[in-house]
């Protein structure tokens, strides 16, 4: 087992870790607004207390879910050594793309440290789509398909273009 077989792992291993702290974080704050703007009967231009607060915790559900559906296809990943196939990189893509747009929400509205911390899951989320970027010599996923590619004619040499 060569070191970037364990740096994936490792990196895969702590992304899944992270995410499902994060989804259990996220779930928890989306019960405590809800809680609050039911129990203090607020509203937002008219809008019903009730609507609102259960809106609040249906938001937390969608993404503590999509977290932890993310957590999972990092976790596989890790478990397998294999990248995950395409319908896992797009939810993982999107998910990093989703930690990026709220980084810059956070750090206007929450602070620093918030931004910091989102920045670190999307680089974990980014570095495991990258170490386990699918490989051009064999099947999706095939963590031995390793074959390099074939050489480049040398310079000033002429490469036929049809058989």
């Amino acid at each position: 087992m060569g070191v970037g077989v364990v740096l994936r792992r490792l990196v895969a291993g702590l992304a899944a870790i992270v995410l499902v702290v994060e989804a259990a974080v996220l779930v928890l704050v989306h019960i405590v607004l809800g809680r609050t703007t039911a129990n203090q009967s607020m509203s937002i231009a008219g809008s019903d207390p009730n609507v609102m607060s259960k809106a609040t915790y249906a938001m937390g559900a969608g993404m503590g879910a999509f977290l932890v559906l993310c957590a999972v296809l990092v976790g596989v990943a890790a478990i397998r050594d294999r990248s995950p196939n395409r319908f896992g990189r797009i939810v993982l893509i999107s998910g990093a793309v989703a930690h990026g747009v709220l980084g810059i929400l956070s750090v206007a509205l929450v602070g620093w440290a918030a931004f910091a911390t989102m920045m670190l899951i999307l680089c974990l989320l980014v570095l495991t789509l990258t170490l386990y970027a699918a490989r051009p010599g064999g099947a999706e996923g095939d963590p031995g398909a390793d074959t390099p590619p074939p050489p480049a004619p040398p310079i000033g040499e002429l490469k036929p273009t049809s058989p």
